[in-house]
């Protein structure tokens, strides 16, 4: 069975502005531009019941849309660093998200996920890169920003054991809901009220 994993995808422009990072770091592996995206929950190897009901479950989800922008970049491991990465905006939408597809998970009975969610897009993996060029490529692009982009849905990806970064394939679509303006939605509670007067 592949290893599944929740993801928000990168659009065109952000995965292009993305792109214009790679080069200039010697020892990374940069991450193919179709393979760009943002981890919401890392499920794993499980078995094919597991995994249509993961699906089942994912599919009830009832969200809005929500708006992301990339930016600045850093890197994992301080003393010895595995990986650079592009930041993510602090949307409160995508943090209720993965909360509520961590709960899922665990009522399904998987592992907690270990790891505290720390949304990022990874552009390249470290093998034998030294601190001190993580540092200088790092220090060159402090300024990275892309322009906002509205997520409309969220995705579970498969990947193959063997190799990190991709390719992954896209199993199963979820589409978000459009986000209803508060004063309309406001007006809507409302007018139940008015009628029974």
């Amino acid at each position: 069975m592949p290893r599944l994993f929740t993801a928000l995808e990168i659009p065109r422009n952000a995965a292009l502005s993305l792109s214009l990072l790679r080069g200039g770091l010697p020892g990374a592996r940069w991450i193919d531009v179709e393979n760009y995206h943002i981890t919401l929950r890392f499920i794993g190897d499980v078995d094919g019941r597991t995994a249509d009901e993961i699906v089942d479950r994912l599919d009830r989800i009832d969200r809005p849309e929500f708006q992301l922008n990339l930016n600045g970049i850093g890197s994992f491991g301080s003393k010895k660093p595995h990986s650079v990465w592009a930041g993510v905006t602090q949307a409160p939408e995508m943090y209720a998200l993965q909360a509520e597809i961590e709960r899922i998970c665990q009522r399904i009975g998987l592992p907690p996920d270990p790891r505290k969610f720390t949304p990022h897009v990874t552009l390249a993996r470290l093998k034998s890169s030294r601190v001190d060029d993580v540092v200088h490529y790092l220090a060159g692009r402090g300024d990275f920003h892309t322009a906002p982009f509205t997520v409309t849905r969220f995705v579970l990806l498969s990947s193959k054991e063997s190799v990190g970064g991709g390719p992954y394939l896209t199993e199963e679509v979820f589409p978000l809901h459009e986000a209803r303006a508060a004063s309309s939605f406001a007006s809507m509670e409302r007018q139940p009220v008015k009628s029974m007067l």
